[in-house]
């Protein structure tokens, strides 16, 4: 490489490319669906889209946010029961994520790296957010039943973990940790080390024993739960999400998530969805509905489904998983294919629900080979 030339860190080489879901292929004669991404087939609640349009307002537009959200983090705080101060708004709970990251885990002056314990399969971004920060991510593979092996990410820990990320429900397999697993698990993890619950789907959860999560954070000062305005309000493309923790965690926290980091028109609309919360959960309700028809056909056709309580169904279709992705393309429909590892399929619109079902049933016989 050309000494005076401009370069990237070294460490971008070992950065694992994030694959964002792509739209449909068009298709004559067929609607296109994109079940790739976990968006919300329903729009938001009503009030929402009439707040995001009375804040586009040129005085709003121009200037900035307000940076510390404040009549947001009041609502969440009334909605929950928790101290304001102890919620952290930011862009989406991703951008909360890399925040926490960025805060407790990196390179030390030594040079050593710290440890992130990961579930993986997990959602994609967080080995690029870990690495990134100049950490090291630990992956603890899940159990054959696509759920996360508590007892293993426990002896992971060493003298090097800093932080426990926990997907739950986990992205892209849709299984969950119930909170008495969790609370058992937690009492076994060192105080200093600081469990992350990433709980973007909980509004899909239909489990007896997973509440909001929020009882553990009340029992544990070194956890944090993480929740998004993205999947369950539809409000994915306005970037609103927020964690909830002990001061020991969300004070650090807000020194280094970025000011402005998300906007006063998607705060507005985040707070009116959930001064509407039934209405919006009436929505996960159908989700919900559409889930389990989606989810028995595809156990019924041999798929072997791990049961899901997200808003996606997971595939473990190993080598056929690419395959299987075309077959949807050809149906004008996008899903998420993890080669080799398998396929998720976002629940969709009905009309969607049903064709990728179709598509599901043609190629079941390639299953038996």
């Amino acid at each position: 490489m050309d000494s005076s030339a401009v370069y990237p860190r070294p460490m971008l080489k070992q950065l694992p490319a994030y694959q964002s879901g792509q739209p449909p292929v068009e298709t004559p004669g067929l609607t296109p669906y994109k079940l790739a991404s976990n968006e919300n087939p329903y729009a938001p609640v009503p009030q929402a889209l009439e707040a995001m349009t009375a804040a586009v307002t040129a005085e709003v537009v121009q200037r900035y946010p307000e940076t510390t959200y404040l009549k947001l983090r009041e609502l969440i705080s009334q909605t929950y029961e928790v101290p304001v101060d102890d919620v952290t708004v930011g862009a989406g709970s991703l951008g909360i994520l890399t925040g926490l990251v960025q805060t407790f885990a990196g390179t030390n002056d030594d040079g050593s790296q710290d440890e992130v314990i990961i579930p993986w399969r997990s959602f994609e971004a967080y080995p690029i957010v870990i690495r990134s920060a100049g950490a090291k991510d630990v992956q603890v593979p899940l159990r054959p039943d696509s759920t996360m092996d508590l007892e293993a990410m426990l002896a992971a820990i060493t003298d090097r973990t800093r932080m426990i990320m926990l997907c739950t429900p986990n992205n892209p397999t849709g299984t969950i940790a119930s909170t008495s697993a969790l609370r058992a698990f937690i009492q076994q993890v060192p105080e200093h080390i600081l469990v992350a619950i990433d709980a973007a789907y909980l509004e899909f959860v239909r489990h007896d024993d997973v509440d909001n999560y929020l009882e553990l954070y009340r029992e544990f000062p070194n956890v944090a739960v993480l929740r998004t305005f993205s999947k369950a309000h539809g409000l994915a493309n306005m970037r609103v999400g927020y964690s909830i923790a002990t001061p020991q965690i969300s004070l650090p926290l807000k020194v280094v998530v970025p000011a402005f980091a998300t906007s006063s028109v998607g705060v507005e609309a985040a707070h009116a969805s959930l001064m509407h919360l039934d209405d919006v959960l009436a929505n996960t309700e159908k989700v919900v509905t559409e889930r389990a028809r989606v989810w028995q056909a595809f156990r019924e056709l041999g798929y072997n489904p791990p049961v899901s309580e997200a808003n996606f169904v997971w595939l473990p279709l190993g080598e056929l998983a690419q395959a299987f992705s075309e077959a949807c393309d050809a149906q004008a429909l996008s899903v998420r294919a993890f080669h080799p590892e398998g396929v998720r399929v976002s629940v969709g619109e009905l009309e969607a629900n049903d064709r990728v079902i179709q598509v599901a049933t043609d190629f079941a016989p390639r299953l038996q080979r």
